[in-house]
């Protein structure tokens, strides 16, 4: 236990910062507009309003852990959401087709990009920034010089803006409640059996306890009725995009921290030449890396796409990519490579999007809204090189 309490003294401190900070944006702009910013409507919103940005982040861990960088990931998801409009809309075909072949692009694109600069020895920045102007003309000649393409699917529309029953909603929140309980304690009981560093078994149980509360606390705001009118329609349940979040989130965790590709990710972000002398094959890692962020920024294209109904030539520009970049880092991730978890990106989209609707409904303009994220990120950038230089001050 000594030796979890040294990890954290040591600059090892996870999602701490990003959570506090969270928090701490929660209460203040709940208490300049209590009626607005805690109602159970913008609640709801908050989580379709972030979809596009948490998934791009979750890929983009993946690419930070190598020390990499993916500037083309917004507009690689917007060419990916252009993908499938133009197959359910132009070709006529099914979501089955559509969806999938969107994910195909996104992997074809990373894939691509990943060669490039593993084999090709270009630098990230350099191939990600020609690859970020690049689909921003892809995505223009998809849409014939710009025009707008409205999507009529019933599924993928919903992915966005539909809600489950109230039944569903319940049961999503006790079965992931449950799983979250078991899984941290069969983790700290087997980190206590092999004689590792294993957090206190209160901290445990204190943290279980937080997420039930907090997930079932949600869950009952979540099911109250929210629609404006009720004669018209009833809008009650969790964001359909939730759960996509949850599997997701569960899916990646499990790669990185269960798996032996996994521990090949973390063990070439943190030394490359090591981790060849040791066998594993870099060039593939670093290809891969690309190939899961530009799939996962293919089904936040999908995701606005469906919030909006539509896609045009900003569809994954404007703020998308540094939001998405600012979530991964704000949540804990490192920009040097080796250190990140994908509940990172959750938290961090957590605070940019809170960030961002808490100072749309104070009526604050654009300016104030960049400068304030912009500083945000940068506490967040020296929060990890204070963090760093502490751990490597005490021999981490």
């Amino acid at each position: 236990m000594r030796d979890y309490w040294a990890r954290i003294r040591g600059g090892d401190l996870g999602t701490l910062p990003a959570v506090l900070g969270l928090l701490i944006l929660i209460l203040i702009f709940g208490s300049a507009r209590s009626e607005t910013f805690l109602s159970a409507l913008n609640f709801a919103n908050l989580f379709n309003q972030s979809a596009q940005i948490v998934f791009i982040a979750m890929g983009l861990v993946f690419v930070l852990l190598l020390g990499e960088i993916d500037l083309s990931a917004g507009f690689g998801s917007g060419v990916c959401g252009a993908v499938m409009a133009i197959l359910l809309t132009t070709h006529g075909l099914p979501w089955v087709v559509a969806i999938p072949a969107a994910m195909a692009t996104g992997v074809l694109i990373g894939i691509v990009l990943g060669l490039l600069v593993a084999k090709l020895g270009i630098p990230s920045f350099v191939v990600t920034l020609a690859a970020f102007l690049g689909f921003q003309g892809v995505l223009l000649t998809l849409l014939e010089g710009g025009k707008n393409i409205a999507i009529d699917d019933e599924f993928v529309t919903s992915l966005n803006n539909g809600t489950l029953s109230v039944r569903a909603s319940w049961i999503l929140a006790v079965a992931g409640v449950a799983g979250f309980g078991l899984a941290q304690f069969l983790r700290w009981r087997a980190r206590v059996i092999r004689g590792l560093i294993a957090e206190p078994a209160g901290i445990v149980l204190a943290r279980i306890a937080g997420v039930a509360a907090l997930a079932l606390s949600a869950t009952y705001v979540l099911t109250l009725e929210r629609a404006v009118n009720v004669s018209i329609t009833s809008l009650k349940g969790i964001p359909i995009v939730v759960p996509i979040i949850l599997f997701f989130l569960v899916l990646w965790t499990f790669v990185l921290g269960r798996t032996t590709y996994g521990r090949h990710v973390y063990a070439v972000g943190g030394n490359a030449e090591a981790a060849r002398r040791a066998g594993i094959p870099v060039d593939r890692i670093r290809v891969s890396v690309f190939a899961i962020a530009s799939f996962m920024a293919s089904i936040g294209g999908i995701l606005i796409v469906s919030r909006q109904s539509s896609v045009d030539p900003n569809t994954g520009g404007s703020n998308i990519l540094l939001y998405s970049v600012g979530a991964a880092v704000i949540g804990g991730t490192s920009l040097f490579g080796g250190q990140g978890k994908i509940i990172y990106a959750v938290i961090g989209g957590a605070v940019i999007i809170v960030i961002e609707n808490g100072m749309t409904l104070l009526a604050l303009n654009s300016g104030v809204k960049f400068i304030f994220t912009g500083l945000v990120l940068l506490a967040a950038a020296s929060v990890d090189a204070l963090a760093r230089r502490r751990a490597a001050a005490s021999g981490g």
